[in-house]
């Protein structure tokens, strides 16, 4: 083939398609520890801070309290999602919407979930000709109400016993009360049929440790964002900034209710942060635990992929509203 053939030249993409192929995660940690090395010096410096320090102790001392709970959560839900036949469900209700709600949502407590395996259950159960109350109410509670997150919460509470009742009490509340709202006002239009889980294809074993290594993947992704964010909290912002806002009863619950969004935590470990705000009161921080396993930034993507965006946009705002309100409430009355 001559030297001005076409086929005798370089692809234009060539090196930058081989780079783009061969820089991942493993290249990206090498260039950061050659980057440790190089600048040794100014990073000792920097971690020898005293804001620095604190922000390393709150940081450790969440993830390392944390973490057990999480992965024996993860443990919990894989067993769910691979052991338990998904006909149990479909079998185990009542017939009738209004009493299969409540039946759901209390399931939570047998069968326990994080809320990221909660999602593909409920689509899971809808599929298999659960009525889409029931699943949503089991959707919410699950999270919340299960023994993992109950005794992670004690753990993180430890003088604060009435926290756990309250906790649990208003967050079955509030999944029993968006079931029943879903059968007054809910579409069935409004939901997209969810694909069949990947699992499906593989055997009970392989299935079980690749749910496992997903949901340890992905929750404790989270996790460790949202203990990055708390320790930022409690170093960065200005103590009296958040004296200003736990101080107003309002401002407090809003701003604790719009965090649990935006971090976005594990049910299993969401305790651990809401304690490390100590700053507000106990029935603000009710409503962080509330409202973070039922609305967040994940959920919501979640749910928009297996329900169908429009059932996002409807039940996400409708749930922030009665998980708050709920949440108030209950502290009023336990707190």
């Amino acid at each position: 083939m001559g030297p001005g053939s076409p086929a005798a030249e370089p692809p234009a993409d060539g090196p930058r398609r081989f780079l783009g192929d061969r820089v991942g995660s493993v290249e990206v940690l090498a260039g950061l520890l050659i980057l440790l090395v190089v600048f040794r010096e100014p990073v000792a410096d920097l971690l020898s801070a005293p804001r620095w320090q604190t922000w390393t102790t709150v940081f450790v001392s969440i993830l390392v309290q944390a973490m057990p709970f999480l992965v024996f959560g993860v443990m919990l839900s894989a067993v769910i999602a691979v052991f338990v036949p998904r006909s149990f469900w479909a079998r185990a209700l009542p017939r009738r919407p209004g009493l299969a709600v409540p039946l759901a949502g209390a399931a939570g407590f047998v069968l326990p979930g994080c809320e990221c395996g909660a999602v593909p259950i409920a689509g899971s159960l809808i599929r298999r000709g659960v009525t889409p109350a029931a699943a949503l109410a089991f959707l919410l509670a699950a999270p919340a109400i299960n023994p993992i997150v109950l005794v992670a919460t004690a753990v993180a509470f430890p003088g604060n016993p009435e926290m756990v009742l309250a906790r649990g009490l208003a967050s079955l509340v509030v999944a029993v009360l968006m079931g029943w709202l879903w059968l007054r006002l809910g579409r069935a239009d409004w939901i997209r049929l969810p694909h069949r889980p990947d699992l499906d294809g593989l055997s009970r074993g392989a299935a079980f440790w690749a749910a496992i290594r997903h949901d340890v993947t992905h929750a404790g992704g989270f996790l460790v964002l949202g203990a990055m964010a708390a320790a930022s909290i409690n170093v960065l912002v200005p103590k009296r900034w958040l004296q200003t806002l736990a101080d107003n009863p309002v401002l407090s619950v809003l701003a604790l209710a719009v965090l649990a969004v935006l971090l976005s935590l594990c049910s299993e470990a969401d305790a651990f942060v809401a304690a490390s705000l100590s700053q507000f009161s106990l029935t603000s921080r009710l409503v962080f635990l509330v409202v973070g396993p039922m609305v967040d930034l994940k959920l919501i993507a979640m749910q928009s992929g297996v329900f169908g965006r429009r059932f996002a946009l409807r039940f996400a705002p409708a749930t922030f509203v009665v998980a708050v309100t709920v949440a108030v409430a209950t502290g009023a009355v336990l707190l």
